[in-house]
């Protein structure tokens, strides 16, 4: 999930959890301890960018994480095209310093509003012309701890632009000037959580998940005014105690420390009202035998009312997971025909090598199928969830599993294209072996695998619908893995793991373009249009490379 930490002897009995998975509306939990600043009074509400329809892109600006609220990434621009890609060249690079001195990887997608870029660094806040790679103004947060591994970008709502620190804070930040608005706590770095996650704009609502460094510490979402940054409300990643779910852990003690953290950014249907995101893995990590049962909220997919916080379904892609798959992949909105029905769908290639394709109005499974390698599971149950099998839980001696702990897929955006009907997502077929270190009643720490085994890395393309590979680019080394991006011109983006940024055939998979950078493109590459002209930027290492088609 994050940066692994083996402080197997690390106690975190003494850290305060909350005994309520959910938080009413404009009330604080009375277990939480974190102490919350009080924010200062913001300027008034300015229009919300216009993107909050599903599936579209607003007048080919890149507005939120994903482009819009589907997590399609998939823009309307046609002015680049398999015709005319080749005539695509470099227009600027932009490399981040810091106040700290030297370069910082840069693992945000940059949002692109009226001409100016938006991104981060840990701690750092840029905003660049978008034309010319100049930079306008900087913000540089005085971190006082919380994990650096990355930051995957803001947020941003007429006049505010909105970011997550490692150290737990919500930050706003005036759009033109980079001055700070207000700040107000989401976490608490001495309980090991740290913010990474880009925030969403829902409505009135700032939504905000946290990370955690695989500690005994539960997971949550939440959601803050956008003015004040006041919590509207907080839900966590574990049942209610006394609920049919909560029995799916041995105990609330175990369930109250059970993971399920939320470190990338959902998705959002704004006729269902209904905001879709996906949940860590449970803990502790790989050794299971303390926790027995499915572990209900971690490694699930989860679909919230964002005006109160209630959950409204879930599906879980990983039942009582063992190896360290999450389920937080981008759960990615379609809207097609299946036997004759427009259906309104929801569909995530999961870390654990399998595809799913769920009704997005109550979570019923259409489609299981696996999309990589994979030999952990007995089939599947009744409700499409994968069984798993319990030859291929960790062992003192050893346990050979596919995929491996990194798994088939991971954070790194898909995409897909309502023009081909096609889910593309970065894919690994791989193998670990997977030990356990600790047999004790109550184990602690991590277990752990190795991370050298088999290993081959493609760009995949499934059938929506079915999720069959309907073409595959196998890579010619494993390497990093990157983000997607489709258009309507009929191309797709993606970095490759020899430090290539590569244009394809949407359609056929063909190459089409390559342009080598300094480093792997560590996040997905956006699209959008100025002056009559087509953009794409990807960020690699610590460089923003933007290319044009005049």
């Amino acid at each position: 999930m994050t940066r692994r930490t083996l402080l197997a002897s690390l106690s975190v009995a003494a850290l305060s959890v909350s005994l309520s998975a959910q938080t009413p509306t404009n009330a604080t939990n009375p277990h939480d301890t974190t102490k919350r600043d009080t924010p200062a009074p913001a300027a008034a509400k300015a229009p919300v960018p216009a993107s909050g329809t599903v599936g579209t892109l607003a007048g080919g600006e890149w507005t939120t994480y994903n482009g819009d609220y589907s997590g399609r990434r998939f823009s309307p621009l046609t002015k680049i095209t398999p015709a005319t890609i080749d005539k695509l060249k470099l227009a600027w690079t932009f490399r981040v310093t810091t106040t700290t001195g030297g370069g910082r990887r840069i693992s945000a997608t940059p949002l692109e509003v009226n001409g100016v870029l938006y991104f981060t660094v840990p701690s750092h806040v840029w905003a660049v012309d978008a034309r010319t790679g100049t930079q306008l103004w900087q913000f540089d947060w005085p971190s006082k701890g919380g994990e650096t591994i990355g930051n995957r970008g803001v947020a941003v709502q007429g006049t505010t632009v909105y970011f997550e620190t490692e150290d737990c804070n919500l930050v706003a930040l005036d759009i033109a000037t980079g001055k700070e608005k207000w700040h107000a706590t989401i976490g608490n770095p001495d309980q090991f959580y740290f913010g990474s996650v880009a925030p969403v704009i829902v409505k009135n609502h700032v939504m905000v998940g946290v990370s955690g460094d695989d500690f005994d510490i539960p997971g949550y979402i939440e959601a803050h005014d956008p003015e004040t940054g006041a919590l509207q409300w907080r839900w966590y990643t574990h049942p209610e105690p006394g609920t049919p779910e909560a029995k799916t852990w041995p105990n609330d003690e175990a369930m109250l420390h059970g993971g399920g953290m939320t470190w990338v950014a959902g998705t959002y249907d704004p006729q269902l009202n209904l905001y879709y995101f996906g949940t860590g893995n449970a803990q502790p990590v790989i050794n299971g035998d303390a926790r027995p049962g499915d572990n209900l909220f971690t490694s699930t997919i989860c679909a919230l009312n964002p005006d109160t916080g209630k959950l409204v379904w879930y599906f879980q892609p990983n039942p009582h997971d063992t190896h360290d798959w999450d389920a937080v992949q981008t759960p990615v909105l379609i809207d097609t025909v299946i036997a004759g029905k427009p259906r309104k769908l929801v569909a995530q290639a999961s870390r654990n090598g399998w595809y799913f394709l769920l009704d997005r109005t109550d979570g019923k499974a259409l489609v299981s199928t696996p999309y990589a390698m994979q030999n952990w599971t007995l089939g599947l149950n009744s409700k499409g969830q994968p069984i798993p099998n319990p030859a291929k839980v960790a062992k003192p001696n050893g346990t050979l599993v596919m995929p491996n702990q990194a798994g088939a897929s991971n954070w790194y955006p898909p995409s897909y294209s309502p023009q081909t009907g096609l889910f593309y997502v970065p894919a690994y077929d791989a193998a670990s072996v997977y030990y356990v270190f600790d047999n004790n009643k109550k184990p602690e720490g991590w277990a752990g695998n190795d991370r050298g085994g088999f290993s081959r890395a493609s760009l995949r393309a499934l059938d929506a619908k079915t999720g069959k590979v309907r073409w595959n680019h196998e890579w010619a080394s494993p390497g990093a893995r990157s983000g997607i991006l489709t258009t309507a011109g009929g191309v797709l983006f993606t970095g490759d793991p020899s430090s290539n940024l590569v244009g394809f055939n949407a359609a056929t998979g063909a190459v089409l373009w390559h342009a080598g950078l300094g480093g792997s493109v560590s996040n997905g590459p956006i699209t959008f249009q100025l002056d009559g002209m087509q953009y794409v930027v990807a960020s690699s290492g610590d460089t923003l490379y933007s290319f044009v088609l005049k």
